[in-house]
């Protein structure tokens, strides 16, 4: 099974302000061309289900429309009751990402979308990401909410491509090669 992220970051590598505000995302995307997601349609196309944490859940919760086509699971470890105009459309678990992982995998799943900081930094820290598409937003924050904060090991990438947009954003895919313990490093 495939664990992919798709997800924007400030050159300086946060994702949010410090108290999850977005607010410097949502003013660089009224630079974008109406008619162009930066591939996100594509991408969501090939995706089984979307693993969000409960803070990203609730972020989303705040934009008004629920804008996800396809099934998601929130992380939380706390019990929830799932609104009611998304039964059908959501479900919670409390299970840890490799538990989660060999369920999914036993269930027939391809491809799952993961978003969140801390549900990325869950998975990567298992070595269950395959792959990640970041789009660098043209701002620095100096400080916030990092997408990978502090790394047990150092985990190798190869790159895929890059696209830099004509709107300031540049777009990279690596892919997962390993996670290496600095200490054995070369």
């Amino acid at each position: 099974m495939k664990v992919s992220v798709f997800i924007a970051t400030s050159v300086d590598g946060y994702i949010a302000r410090k108290g999850g505000e977005i607010d410097w995302l949502e003013q660089a995307n009224q630079l974008v061309p109406e008619g162009e997601d930066c591939g996100y349609q594509d991408f969501m196309e090939g995706i089984d289900l979307l693993v969000m944490g409960r803070k990203t859940f609730e972020q989303v919760l705040s934009f008004g429309m629920w804008p996800y086509a396809k099934p998601v699971l929130v992380l939380s470890r706390e019990k929830r009751e799932v609104p009611e105009d998304l039964i059908g459309k959501v479900s919670f678990s409390s299970e840890e990402p490799g538990e989660l992982y060999e369920r999914l995998v036993a269930e027939g799943t391809r491809r799952i979308y993961i978003d969140g900081g801390y549900t990325i930094q869950q998975f990567l820290g298992e070595g269950l990401v395959t792959d990640l598409v970041i789009t660098k937003i043209p701002i620095l924050l100096g400080g916030g909410i990092s997408l990978f904060g502090a790394l047990e090991c150092d985990i190798r990438l190869r790159h895929v491509w890059t696209k830099a947009y004509d709107f300031g954003f540049v777009q990279s895919k690596y892919e997962l090669v390993s996670a290496v313990d600095p200490d054995d490093a070369i």
